[in-house]
């Protein structure tokens, strides 16, 4: 059932609700906000929005386009867990004051727009994602640039190179480390007391279930120093990629009031596995899963044309999958993230995977391996989705299926396998060669790409370029 406007105003009545917080997205991905007295929210703001300046949010249009408005939507209205006073939170599309038309480049309206275009294209009315954020949860992050220096210094209770260090040191001045560290790559799943951080995710999960995310699974992750995954239920593109930016905002509130800091960097922690957002996908029909068939395993003909149309738009797609410089620090072709690209059933090494823990046709979908939770959810599912639909109107062939452990191939057959780019460079580059699939029903605009490109290649990709690596120091420095 929807949340109309009126049930919203009924909520802040039975909660003694004193504040309105508004919740909204920059370009690259983080969620923005202000926030109001109750007294100014009315059944009339859902539909006149309310004014706000633009000009400083990352990615967007310059100051002389500043003055936007957002546009609550009554189906995200959620009592916040975190504010002192009682405060109701709502995510908000952004929208033109002149126009009245959606921004462009709000990410939300991306999301909504293409699962308008897939309804429009008649192959189904529904596309269900489930996207598996992991991140790191650590005890002490420092970082500092400069013109004369550039360093990042990382630690947790947790972390196995903490094994020697004094801890809880007694009145007299001796050290108690008490041990269990988990090895490197070797965190996959320890009891308590190596893994010490049951009790936190458990707390992050049960508010996430106050807050409306249907949580699956909690548990740690393959590394050292806290790593983490908790796998919410999949739902619609949009409701998923809203859940996804409340679900860090509640991992990363949770883990403060603990006195500890939480990062979804792909790859913070040299020497061990980084942290990925594998995406399952499907699409549906009048309440049927059109995945679902007597094909490669389990799956339709439909299905199958998706996945060509994801591996064909592959290494575009990584623009927006896996969308910062540190995202290729995990895609290193021979370690732990798959970056080749093929689909196999239940094989872990291939981008895509098709999962075979179920027969229903219900659960029949793929998993898209490559992304990170560096991306922004929103134009990432989009764009995954427009991939897939592509590949379904022009019929594009996957090939063969490939059931081997591709990290274990010879040489010369590895090396017919094409693979994700080895930077962001190259993916923005593979975006402005290949991105006319994502422009259809006009879901990602030439803005849109021309600004992602633009922001990326300037604050990210040469920004790098331009700073001296610590590494370089022990490499270079005696030369």
């Amino acid at each position: 059932m929807s949340t109309t406007p009126a049930d919203v105003l009924k909520m802040c009545k039975d909660h003694d609700v004193k504040c309105i917080d508004f919740k909204f997205m920059d370009f690259p991905g983080l969620w923005q906000h202000f926030t109001v007295p109750v007294s100014e929210l009315s059944a009339e703001s859902f539909e006149d929005g309310f004014g706000f300046d633009g000009s400083s949010i990352r990615g967007w249009k310059g100051i002389e386009e500043s003055d936007m408005l957002i546009m609550p939507d009554p189906a995200t209205a959620m009592i916040d867990p975190f504010n002192a006073a009682t405060t109701l939170s709502l995510v908000c599309n952004v929208v033109d004051p002149i126009t009245k038309e959606k921004y462009t480049r709000d990410p939300r309206n991306v999301a909504l727009k293409a699962e308008s275009y897939l309804k429009s294209t008649g192959i189904g009315d529904k596309s269900f994602f489930g996207p598996e954020l992991e991140f790191f949860i650590l005890d002490d992050a420092r970082f500092s640039t400069a013109a004369q220096h550039g360093y990042f210094y990382l630690d947790s209770e947790e972390g196995r190179w903490n094994s020697g260090r004094e801890e809880n040191l007694d009145e007299s001045g001796y050290s108690h480390n008490l041990a269990y560290k988990p090895r490197h790559k070797e965190g996959y799943f320890p009891v308590p007391p190596t893994d010490k951080f049951q009790d936190l995710r458990t707390e992050m999960m049960l508010i996430m279930l106050e807050c409306g995310i249907q949580v699956e699974t909690q548990h740690h992750e393959v590394a050292t120093a806290g790593q983490a995954e908790i796998d919410m239920r999949f739902d619609t593109l949009t409701h998923v990629a809203d859940k996804c930016l409340l679900f860090k905002y509640i991992v990363k509130n949770v883990a403060l009031r603990h006195g500890k800091t939480v990062t979804f960097m792909p790859k913070p922690i040299f020497g061990d596995n980084g942290s990925g957002m594998h995406v399952h996908q499907s699409i549906w029909s009048g309440g049927k899963p059109i995945f679902a068939g007597n094909g490669y395993a389990g799956l339709s003909e439909m299905a199958l044309h998706y996945i060509g149309g994801l591996l064909r738009h592959a290494r575009a797609l990584c623009a927006f999958t896996n969308p910062t410089t540190n995202s290729y620090k995990r895609l290193v072709p021979g370690f732990e993230a798959p970056v080749n690209l093929a689909y196999s059933q239940r094989n872990r090494s291939a981008c895509c995977r098709i999962p075979m823990y179920s027969s229903s046709p219900k659960a029949k979908r793929i998993e898209w391996r490559c992304p990170d939770p560096s991306a922004n959810p929103y134009l990432a599912f989009a764009a995954m989705l427009m991939a897939g639909l592509d590949g379904i109107q022009n019929k594009i062939d996957p090939g063969q299926a490939l059931d081997k452990n591709i990290y274990d191939l010879p040489a010369e057959e590895a090396k017919q396998i094409k693979k994700v780019p080895a930077s962001l460079e190259e993916a923005l580059e593979a975006l402005a060669e290949d991105h006319e699939f994502l422009l259809h029903g006009d879901v990602f605009t030439q803005d849109v790409i021309d600004g992602w490109i633009s922001y990326k290649t300037s604050a990210e990709v040469t920004a790098l370029r331009l700073r001296p690596h610590p590494h370089e120091f022990e490499l270079y420095f005696d030369i």
